[in-house]
C-alpha cells in the first residue's frame, strides 16, 4: 500500500472567518467603548434611546392614520349611500307626482283665456269693509270646518 496523504481545508478559511467576526466583535464591544470613553458611549445610549423613542411614534402614528384613514372611508361610503337614497326618493316622488298628474282629469269647461276675455275689478274700498266684517265669527265658522288631510 502506498500511502497518499488527504487533501484537508485550510484552517485558515475558518479561522479567517471567525477572527473577523471577533475583530468586529471586539471592536464594536460596548463594554470596551464605555472603558475608554465613557462620554461617547453615554451619548451612543442617549442617540439608541431617542432612535427607539423615534421609531416607536412613528409606529403609533402610522398605526393612528390607518385607523382614522379607515374610519374616514366608513363615513365617506356612508354618505355616498345617503346621498343615493336622497336621488332615489327624489326621484320617486317626482314619478309619483307625475303619475297623479296624468290621472287627473281636467274639466273640460275650462278654456285658455286671452287679454280680450279677462274681468277686471276695482278693489274693494278698505275703510268700508272693514268695519262690516266680524273677525270672531269668520275664525268660529273656520272652525266648524273638516280639515281634509293630503294634498
Amino acid at each position: 500500500m502506498v500511502a497518499v496523504p488527504q487533501i484537508q481545508p485550510a484552517p485558515q478559511e475558518h479561522v479567517s472567518a471567525t477572527g473577523a467576526l471577533e475583530l468586529i466583535q471586539g471592536s464594536l464591544s460596548a463594554k470596551r467603548v464605555a472603558r475608554r470613553s465613557p462620554l461617547l458611549a453615554g451619548l451612543h445610549r442617549v442617540a439608541d434611546g431617542s432612535l427607539i423613542g423615534v421609531f416607536t411614534a412613528v409606529l403609533a402614528l402610522s398605526g393612528l392614520t390607518l385607523h382614522w384613514q379607515y374610519r374616514w372611508t366608513v363615513a365617506f361610503q356612508r354618505l355616498e349611500d345617503t346621498r343615493g337614497v336622497g336621488h332615489r326618493l327624489t326621484e320617486s316622488t317626482a314619478m309619483l307626482e307625475r303619475y297623479l298628474l296624468d290621472r287627473t282629469q281636467t274639466p273640460t269647461a275650462m278654456v285658455p283665456t286671452t287679454a280680450e276675455k279677462l274681468l277686471y275689478i276695482e278693489r274693494p274700498n278698505q275703510e268700508a269693509s272693514a268695519g262690516s266684517h266680524d273677525h270672531l265669527a269668520f275664525i268660529g265658522s273656520l272652525m266648524d270646518r273638516s280639515i281634509h288631510h293630503g294634498y
